[in-house]
């Protein structure tokens, strides 16, 4: 499928990590835990912070994505996760509550990466300027009319 004339697209700077080959063990409270490697962290925020503030349009229900990354080598794996996770809302939970109790930090292109229902993943080469050109549209005629 071919994106609309309407679709959101920007472009992110930065080669993205692969969020399944980059995970690190730590012990939280005694206990074992797999999270994010510290360079897929960091990709995650220098990449939220290049979203456009017109992109940020909060899209609530489904959507597709078109992603071209444009790695510095052949080496990395073809991983759009840690993208699609840097285009959802940021969250913080509130302190002194229980549950999901949570407060909004900043605005995302989509509330969350779970209303992507088409996704279109392209691995390119570019040594001198790495990045990831980005399109998200929505799949449904009751969304809201992109700015």
């Amino acid at each position: 499928m071919t994106p609309p004339a309407t679709a959101i697209a920007f472009t992110l700077r930065g080669q993205p990590a692969s969020k399944a080959n980059s995970r690190q063990i730590v012990t939280i409270g005694g206990k074992p835990s797999v999270i994010r490697s510290a360079q897929a962290r960091e990709f995650e925020r220098i990449a939220f912070a290049q979203i456009p503030p017109w992109a940020r349009q909060r899209l609530t229900g489904p959507v597709a994505v078109s992603i071209r990354i444009w790695y510095a080598s052949e080496r990395p794996d073809l991983d759009e996760s840690v993208i699609l996770d840097v285009l959802q809302d940021r969250f913080a939970r509130k302190p002194g509550t229980a549950g999901s109790a949570r407060t909004l930090l900043a605005a995302g292109v989509y509330r969350n990466d779970r209303q992507v229902r088409e996704k279109h993943v392209y691995h390119s080469i570019d040594k001198v300027d790495p990045r990831s050109e980005i399109k998200v549209w929505p799949l449904q005629g009751q969304q809201k009319a992109l700015i």
